[in-house]
């Protein structure tokens, strides 16, 4: 099954992030990956508009942790959306349905729990190479798309809201 390009999307159906605050939690353990993904989320952000400083970047141990700090960033700073980027890389035992089913539980309970978005940046791969091909490798960057839907979800909010 081919997976699209996940840094390919028109710039110009993504509303301007002017004014916008984001948080990012991003997970350390397989930092060759999760740092691309920051990085690549960072730089969409400021190509449409947000701050450098209303960029706000919490590092946790490992993918499990984003959750909570998720909700710290909610709770403590203010932010018109939270990118959560991990990388978790299947093995031999059970620690990684664990590890995935946790996080994706918690961020949807983040979503449901607070009045902003929680974006879901966490690769779920069966190997190395497959991580490395979504973090900037042939298959773009899910940081872009990470940051890419923080915005539309925001901008989305804000309209709503009016």
């Amino acid at each position: 099954m081919a997976t699209r390009n996940l840094s390919d999307y028109d710039p110009d159906l993504i509303p301007d992030a002017s004014g916008m605050r984001f948080g990012i939690v991003v997970a350390d353990w397989n930092s060759q990956v999760t740092h691309a993904l920051l990085d690549g989320a960072v730089k969409t952000l400021v190509r449409h508009g947000v701050k450098d400083e209303d960029i706000i970047v919490s590092h946790v141990p490992g993918t499990f942790e984003l959750t909570v700090a998720g909700q710290w960033m909610a709770e403590y700073e203010d932010t018109d959306g939270v990118i959560c980027l991990g990388c978790v890389i299947q093995g031999e035992t059970p620690h990684f349905t664990y590890i995935c089913e946790g996080v994706t539980r918690g961020i949807t309970q983040l979503n449901l729990d607070y009045n902003i978005p929680f974006i879901f940046g966490v690769l779920t791969t069966l190997n190395l190479q497959q991580a490395l091909d979504r973090a900037g490798g042939i298959h773009g960057n899910k940081g872009d798309e990470a940051a890419v839907t923080a915005i539309k979800m925001a901008y989305l909010q804000r309209r709503m809201e009016k």
